[in-house]
C-alpha cells in the first residue's frame, strides 16, 4: 500500500482513467471545487497529490521473474475538511464542522479488472484504517452500499464498498443515510481511531 503523491500519477491515471477518457470522475465527487470544469479534473488531483495523497495505491508485485509492481487497487480517502461536497449533502451525514478534521472518510474504490474479488478491497480498506490513524485521524467513515446475502453487488455500486467489507475490517453501522449507489441503499459505518 502506498500512499497516491505526484511521483505515483500514472499509477493512478492508470486506476481512475485507464481508457483516457475526457469524462472521467479522477475520484473528486466529494471533493471537486465549485466551478471546476470537467477539463480540469486529472490537473485538480494532480495538484492534490502534490500536497496532501488523497488516495492510496494497492500493488500486486511481479511474480513473473520480473522487477515491477502492477498497479491493481484505489482508495481515496481524506479529512471531512477537505471535501466540501459532503460538507452540503443532503443525503449523507455531514458531522460537526469541529469534528471535519479529524474525521476521515472513505471515499471511493476501485479495483482493476482482472484482480477483483482476490482481497484487494480489504487490503485497501485496511491501509485507509492505518493512513488516517497515522495522519492524526480519531474516526474513519464510510457509507457502503447494503446488499442480500449472497447477492452479487453490481459494478456500478460497489465503487463505495459493501457493510461486510467495512465490517471486516472492524466498523461498526452507525446509521442510515438517504442515499443510495446503483439502487441500493447506504448506511454509515464508523471506525474510532483514537480514543477522545
Amino acid at each position: 500500500m502506498e500512499p497516491a503523491t505526484a511521483s505515483r500519477f500514472d499509477d493512478v491515471a492508470t486506476l481512475l482513467n485507464p481508457r483516457g477518457r475526457e469524462q472521467a470522475c479522477w475520484c473528486l465527487h466529494w471533493r471537486m471545487p465549485r466551478g471546476l470544469s470537467v477539463d480540469g479534473r486529472e490537473e485538480h488531483l494532480r495538484e492534490l497529490c502534490a500536497h496532501e495523497p488523497p488516495g492510496l495505491l494497492a500493488y500486486l508485485e511481479d511474480t513473473g521473474g520480473g522487477t515491477g509492481t502492477t498497479p491493481v487497487g484505489w482508495v481515496g480517502l481524506a479529512p471531512r475538511s477537505a471535501v466540501g461536497s459532503l460538507q452540503r449533502s443532503r443525503v449523507l451525514p455531514r458531522g460537526e464542522p469541529e469534528d471535519w478534521p479529524t474525521t476521515w472518510v472513505v471515499m471511493c474504490f476501485v479495483v482493476r479488472v482482472g484482480y477483483r474479488r482476490r482481497g484487494v478491497a480489504r487490503a485497501l480498506l485496511h491501509g485507509a484504517v492505518e493512513h488516517a490513524r497515522a495522519r492524526g485521524g480519531r474516526v474513519l467513515e464510510g457509507f457502503p452500499v447494503e446488499v442480500a446475502p449472497g447477492a452479487r453487488v453490481p459494478v456500478s455500486a460497489a465503487f463505495v464498498g459493501t457493510v461486510p467489507l467495512f465490517e471486516s475490517e472492524g466498523f461498526e453501522r452507525v446509521g442510515d443515510t438517504a442515499a443510495t449507489s446503483g439502487k441500493l441503499p447506504r448506511c454509515v459505518m464508523r471506525h474510532v481511531l483514537a480514543a477522545d
